[in-house]
């Protein structure tokens, strides 16, 4: 019996085959670099925009549990609400009672004089929403207290005031002493308590952009709006109706008696 010994062909790819393999990786890598390019941008756009969603909901949950317990601040300015700009940027501010507030200093109660303002920060040159605080009975009750930040890069505030009938820009006025009220205010129904505020914040989708820098380029802000309604504005209404009935009747009563009983001699 004899054998014959096949040739042993060396191991190894051909250069086809090596071509073939090294264009798939490179497939394969382009890809690869293209998806994590992707989520990379993807999360660059959703971080930012996350974090300024969770900060709008802290804000609008803040003011809406304010508004729901707002009591009237002082006999001559109720409820103030006035529309007003800063610079390009609508910046309402609002000043109101409220009792959403717990005590933290002995001989303080749970009523507190609250305001909400926009404010540019000087070091930034963005506008930041501020809370300002004071649980003591002042004698001007728009100023003093302290304040707190609770939202950064605004793009505009918007408060809108509700009478049961209508919405409204602007409600109430401040006034000072031996000042009459304003004719458009004195029949109408922009006194007192509103019975619900809506409220419209616009925050920037890019906090980390500059402003003075990029412009044009911006992005259309971010709108949150939610309504606050207030639970002691038909309570407050009441009271106002029965102090100026009692009022009326007791003029009335009074008339009589001030202009005299008629001379029987004329």
């Amino acid at each position: 019996m004899t054998f014959q010994r096949q040739p042993v062909r060396p191991a190894g790819f051909t250069l086809i085959e090596v071509v073939i393999a090294s264009a798939l990786m490179a497939l394969i890598l382009i890809s690869a670099y293209a998806c994590l390019s992707a989520g990379y941008a993807s999360q660059k756009i959703i971080e930012p925009r996350s974090e300024v969603i969770q900060n709008a909901r802290v804000a609008m949950a803040l003011m809406a549990a304010d508004l729901r317990a707002a009591c009237p601040l002082s006999p001559d300015s109720e409820f103030v609400g006035m529309t007003r700009t800063v610079g390009d940027a609508q910046a309402d501010n609002l000043d109101f009672a409220t009792h959403n507030y717990t005590p933290r200093h002995p001989q303080e109660g749970d009523y507190c004089q609250e305001s909400f303002f926009v404010d540019k920060d000087a070091a930034t040159g963005r506008l930041n929403l501020y809370r300002r605080r004071n649980p003591i009975i002042a004698m001007d009750p728009l100023s003093g207290g302290s304040r707190e930040e609770i939202a950064r890069s605004l793009r505009g505030l918007k408060f809108e005031y509700y009478d049961g009938l209508e919405w409204y820009d602007s409600w109430g006025e401040t006034k000072t002493s031996g000042q009459a009220p304003a004719a458009s205010k004195r029949s109408g129904n922009l006194s007192g308590l509103p019975n619900a505020v809506r409220i419209t914040l616009y925050l920037d989708g890019d906090p980390q952009r500059i402003p003075a820098t990029d412009k044009k380029a911006s992005e259309p802000p971010l709108a949150f709006q939610t309504v606050a309604r207030i639970n002691l504005a038909e309570a407050s209404a009441a009271a106002a109706n029965s102090a100026s009935d009692a009022s009326g009747t007791s003029g009335a009563n009074a008339s009589p008696g001030a202009a005299g009983p008629p001379n029987a001699n004329n």
